[in-house]
């Protein structure tokens, strides 16, 4: 007998070892993690190879030790009768998992024990075997836990999840000895008679090793090539004979298997890794939409899946009303059936409002994952949370319901309608015309991500319903502290702009591609104000963004109107909002950094509107630009251009911000603070939005 060590996933540990016993009842086994071992025999290893659906590897023993040192290693390693394993003319390589005080570096510790492992055929043969990285002959593994030290021959060779029946897949694709765990947790592997379905199949692997399983085939038959095929202690004969038994136990499903998808190319590929399987005829493929499908026909059976669970926020986003829609699906036409679904965002599942009777953790390769099983019976086909008693919900119907009297009197389509009313959702709803815009700055480190998240997927589930909308038409944006023209950086590349109006202006809007859509809804009472003062006058936009506040000031009749700012990109969009409204006439639009072009710029205006950022850092500035300690400077500037009698009105959004009133004196400008005249009725919840100040000459 030699100890045989079979290893697995994290979190398969238990499953591995109920399938050895399964398989070999005698086996008195001991778990580690990911790895279960016990003393066999050759027949008992090769059953393994071919039997288990849950190992990855099975490794036959030669040598085990305590080591403290990284010469105990080599010793440990170079006492073994090497060249009774396989012969220096083949090929071999060193796979070492796991590291200790002494072998700090899995690299390391493969090298020493190569090291000792080549010493030892130069001292019996001399001569020695050569290292394959790619295809070798033999493929010695090490494992080390604490300092306990296991080296032996890996039987399998690669990976035994890898079944090579896999032709092609799809994005993130299930492990099938992972899948094989899934059908095992779920109760259905013990219940292989019953009906099975996968709805999103993607390649189809789950399903496919469900066939497997309920036609009793050996996922190891298809596997040609083997760790043992040039070890000198493999026996054929007794292998050949595990073979012709396996296939002679083969069978038919007593159940149909189903497998569908929405993706109508993945379906094909399921379809080809099916038939490469040897299951095709087993399984009922189909083109389907998960939130329309319903159960097959007759007595109820098991749904297993693996459903995409979006990696980036605004994946999550996307898919949180599908699940909610798949959830009423299940409820109204799944009835009796047991449901399991594997999942990396736990959270996402909330979204069926079903409840979970089990749980478990599992590992897809590095992803830390979750199958949550779920029984369709009479507790469970009832909602758990109506949408209209939620919180979130509430408040966004609420504050519709109270804007509408305000809403009669504005003439635009574009306002807020959520302003982080409820501290726990902490974000900011905008209205774009059929579009809604949901922003949110990153939770302080106060407050526990994972509440933060699940907190703002409420927000995604509950909105669309709340305001009569699809989840097509809300954008997610969250927000971050960043300076600068880090706020104007892009998010995405749709180049896609709607058009919206407001007070006779039309304005085109970018929702997708930048943190900021190209239009400060806060500032809509500041245009009105430009709009209606600056009729006959010269009028010079600093720090333009996309034109807005020009936009206004030419429809309000001004003069001329001259729009800087140093991004090309916000310069040409100012320029189709010009464009947008037939605005024509001797109006400038000049691409520069506001703080250096007012150096060597002696033009002279009427009316000059100053909107700067916070901060900014950008290359294209030839200083650095901090609002607070630097607005008396940009306001001397702007003094130098302005008309006697002329208005300069300056604004900032800057947190805290404190005018230097002292300093304004001094260069001649008086400052009248009209703040709360220019924030709308939709941002009163949070009226230190901005600021804004009416500055004066003195002559």
């Amino acid at each position: 007998m030699t100890q045989i060590l079979v290893t697995t996933s994290r979190g398969l540990d238990e499953l591995l070892d109920a399938e050895i016993k399964q398989l070999i009842p005698e086996a008195e086994t001991k778990l580690s993690p990911g790895c279960v071992s016990f003393d066999g025999s050759l027949e008992d290893a090769y059953t393994l190879c071919l039997w288990s659906r849950l190992a990855n590897r099975v490794l036959w023993e030669c040598v085990s030790g305590n080591i403290k040192s990284a010469d105990d290693l080599y010793k440990l390693s170079n006492n073994v009768d090497w060249p009774s394993h396989f012969a220096s003319s083949g090929t071999f390589i060193v796979q070492f998992n796991g590291t200790n005080k002494v072998i700090n570096h899995s690299q390391f510790g493969a090298q020493t024990v190569k090291d000792g492992i080549v010493d030892c055929f130069l001292e019996l043969e001399d001569t020695r075997p050569s290292v394959d990285k790619m295809n070798p002959d033999i493929v010695v593994y090490a494992r080390c836990r604490r300092d306990n030290i296991s080296i032996g021959i890996d039987l399998s060779g690669k990976s035994l999840h890898q079944r090579h029946y896999r032709k092609d897949q799809g994005d993130a694709p299930l492990k099938e000895h992972v899948a094989a765990a899934m059908l095992r947790r779920s109760g259905w592997a013990e219940k292989a008679d019953k009906p099975f379905i996968d709805p999103m199949c993607g390649s189809g692997t789950l399903a496919i090793e469900a066939a497997l399983l309920a036609a009793n085939i050996a996922p190891g038959l298809k596997r040609k090539q083997w760790g043992f095929d040039l070890w000198h202690r493999h026996d054929d004969t007794k292998w050949l004979t595990l073979i012709e038994a396996a296939e002679e136990q083969q069978t038919e499903p007593k159940q149909p298997i189903y497998a569908s998808d929405l993706d109508r190319d993945l379906v094909f590929v399921a379809k080809k890794n099916a038939d490469a399987a040897g299951v095709y005829d087993y399984i009922k493929f189909d083109v389907a939409n998960v939130i329309k499908l319903s159960a097959p026909k007759g007595e109820a059976g098991y749904l297993v899946s693996n459903p995409p669970y979006g990696e980036r926020l605004s994946d999550v986003s996307e898919l949180l009303p599908v699940f909610q829609q798949w959830g009423s699906q299940l409820k109204d036409h799944w009835q009796s059936w047991q449901v399991s679904l594997l999942t990396s965002n736990r959270d996402l599942l909330r979204a069926l409002k079903l409840r979970a009777h089990k749980e478990y953790n599992i590992m897809n390769g590095k992803l830390e994952c979750k199958l949550v099983n779920y029984s369709l019976s009479e507790g469970n086909l009832e909602n758990i949370h109506r949408e209209e008693d939620h919180p979130f919900a509430n408040r966004i119907k609420k504050n519709i319901k109270r804007l509408k009297p305000w809403l009669k009197k504005q003439d635009t389509n574009c306002y807020r309608i959520y302003d982080a009313d409820l501290p726990e959702y902490n974000v900011a709803v905008d209205k774009y015309d059929d579009y809604y815009v949901v922003q949110e700055y990153a939770p302080p480190k106060t407050i526990d991500e994972n509440k933060a998240k699940r907190r703002l997927q409420d927000v995604m589930l509950y909105l669309p319903a709340a305001v009569n909308t699809t989840s097509r038409n809300i954008v997610l944006k969250v927000r971050e502290q960043k300076k600068g023209n880090a706020q104007y950086e892009k998010l995405s590349q749709t180049n896609e702009r709607i058009q919206i109006n407001e007070n006779d202006a039309m304005l085109w809007v970018n929702l997708w591609d930048y943190l900021d859509t190209g239009l400060f809804l806060d500032h809509r009472e500041t245009r009105q104000r430009v709009k209606s003062q600056v009729k006959g006058k010269d009028v010079l936009n600093l720090f333009a963004y996309t034109g807005s506040v020009s936009v206004a000031a030419a429809l309000g009749g001004a003069r001329s109107v001259t729009t800087v700012d140093m991004s090309n990109t916000y310069i040409e969009w100012a320029k189709d909002n010009f464009e947008l409204n037939g605005i024509k006439g001797p109006h400038r639009f000049v691409k520069a950094d506001c703080t250096s072009w007012l150096d060597d710029h002696n033009g002279k205006y009427d009316f000059i509107f100053i909107d700067p950022p916070s901060f900014s850092n950008s290359k294209r500035m030839s200083a650095t630009w901090d609002v607070q300690r630097d607005h008396i400077r940009i306001l001397t500037q702007a003094k130098q251009c302005l008309n006697k009698g002329g208005v300069i009105l300056f604004s900032n959004n800057k947190r805290g911000f404190k005018l230097d009133v002292h300093a304004l004196n001094e260069i001649g400008l008086m400052a009248n603070d009209i703040s709360q005249q220019t924030i709308p009725e939709d941002f009163k919840r949070h009226t230190n939005i901005h600021k804004c100040w009416e500055l004066f000459g003195d002559d």
